[in-house]
């Protein structure tokens, strides 16, 4: 029970003067009715034991309903808050969602163009790569050509290089050291010096008379020589002078006794030499075709190098810009993403705001009537000690009263209150201090009369069983 400590004494006079002016009111009533009424010791401490307990309780359920009728303006205040705010976000929202709209309008349009760059340079290099692969091909066939050419002279040189390394020193001293060599290692051995430009002695033939060109001495010199099967291994094969080997094709090559195996009855050492001549004439014929071949070999290989070299370029742009396409679509996907999340963020903004307002539309006329039940109960809290020490008198000393005296002793209780600065309502009511409007209801509907006196009667039996 909360009670002032100056209310704690006033309350105490009161209840004195109350059951004082009970005494009185029964002597009133059984003087003008003739119907008794007893005041008695255990009236006043029911006045008092009810004071205490119903006051306690009469706070507590005022408290509670303040605390609800508040909690509920409280809510409006907060929801009216809310709206507000959405209403801001929204506002806010809504140039922000622009802006992202026209940077994904941007993106998507940039993105547009720089495909059709990428796919305009791709054209160009799926092109340029048909064409080089053409290319290619051309030069890889060349190559093949050559090399098929090649492969008719390379066995017979190999062959011829193979007999020079079976050639012993032995050999090339048996044939060096020969008075009347046979024509046949005569007609070798002038081809071979002629393969190395050595310039024939002049000798005077016996038969004519005359001056004529003999290798046999420059023969044995070249046999003399120590590196002479080295330098036939190092023959610079791949230019050999025209005039020499026209004088070995046309003077030589047709001879009888040019071949290896008429040679080899004379000396197998010219006879690896005739066929390192042959090889080299093979090798030098199959040149002459191939050199053409290797011209233009060269000519598409450098072509292609060119054409790789600028096919690289573009391959190397189209990546930039296929990179720079990707870095755009991540760019253009954040920004849609950005959209699509401002877009949820408004939706579910207005959704909200369309709930709050709906809410606040549906209890809107509720404010005013919270606001009043909740300004009433603080009135009626602070009326608390005085009405519920009036009810408490009434249920004590006045149940057996008739309303004309129940009302003329409240009456004067209430002046006696107001007078020792205990706040009560003027217009004192038990049933609306003590009364449960459902149980009321019910009541009536059970058949008791719906007047303030039955009402009140009511209340003094459910009160008075305490």
């Amino acid at each position: 029970m909360e009670l002032k400590k100056s209310m704690k004494k006033s309350s105490v006079v009161i209840c004195k003067y109350f059951h004082v002016r009970a005494q009185e009111l029964s002597s009133m009533f059984a003087s003008e009715l003739g119907r008794h009424t007893y005041i008695t010791p255990t009236s006043y401490l029911t006045l008092i034991s009810s004071f205490k307990q119903l006051l306690s309780e009469k706070q507590q359920e005022t408290r509670a309903a303040i605390q609800r009728y508040e909690g509920g303006l409280g809510q409006l205040e907060f929801f009216s808050v809310t709206i507000t705010g959405m209403q801001r976000d929204i506002e806010e929202l809504q140039p922000k969602l622009v802006v992202a709209k026209e940077e994904a309008e941007a993106f998507i349009e940039k993105i547009k163009k720089e495909s059709a760059d990428v796919e305009e340079v791709k054209a160009v290099v799926n092109k340029d790569e048909e064409y080089a692969s053409a290319q290619a091909g051309e030069a890889s066939a060349l190559k093949e050509e050559c090399e098929a050419d090649l492969a008719e002279a390379l066995p017979a040189l190999e062959e011829a290089l193979r007999a020079l390394d079976t050639l012993k020193p032995s050999d090339i001293t048996l044939v060096k050291s020969m008075k009347n060599p046979p024509n046949a290692v005569k007609v070798v051995l002038a081809a071979v010096c002629i393969m190395q430009n050595i310039k024939p002695d002049r000798v005077t033939d016996p038969a004519t008379g005359r001056k004529v060109n003999d290798y046999w001495g420059p023969s044995k010199k070249l046999l003399g020589d120590m590196g002479f099967l080295q330098s036939l291994r190092d023959y610079d094969k791949d230019n050999i002078d025209p005039a020499i080997m026209e004088k070995i094709r046309s003077e030589y090559i047709p001879l009888a006794e040019f071949n290896p195996a008429n040679v080899a009855k004379a000396s197998s050492a010219a006879e690896g030499l005739c066929r390192w001549v042959l090889a080299m004439e093979l090798y030098d014929r199959t040149a002459k075709v191939v050199a053409p071949k290797k011209a233009k070999l060269a000519e598409a290989e450098r072509q292609l190098s060119v054409i790789m070299e600028l096919l690289q370029a573009k391959r190397s742009e189209l990546a930039a810009l296929e990179s720079k396409l990707a870095a755009l679509r991540r760019d253009c996907d954040q920004s849609v993403q950005k959209k699509m999340d401002l877009e949820a963020q408004a939706r579910n903004c207005e959704i909200n705001l369309q709930r709050a307002e709906k809410l606040i539309g549906g209890l809107g006329g509720e404010r005013i009537r919270w606001a009043n039940e909740a300004k009433n109960l603080r009135i009626k809290f602070e009326n608390l000690p005085g009405d519920v020490l009036l009810a408490s008198g009434v249920i004590a000393y006045l149940g057996p009263y008739t309303s004309y005296y129940r009302s003329l002793c409240i009456a004067d209780w209430v002046k006696f209150c107001t007078h020792h600065r205990i706040p009560c309502t003027q217009n004192f009511s038990l049933g609306e201090t003590l009364g449960n409007p459902v149980k009321i209801q019910f009541w009536n509907l059970n058949g008791l009369p719906r007047d303030a006196f039955s009402t009140d009667n009511g209340v003094i039996v459910e009160y008075g069983k305490r």
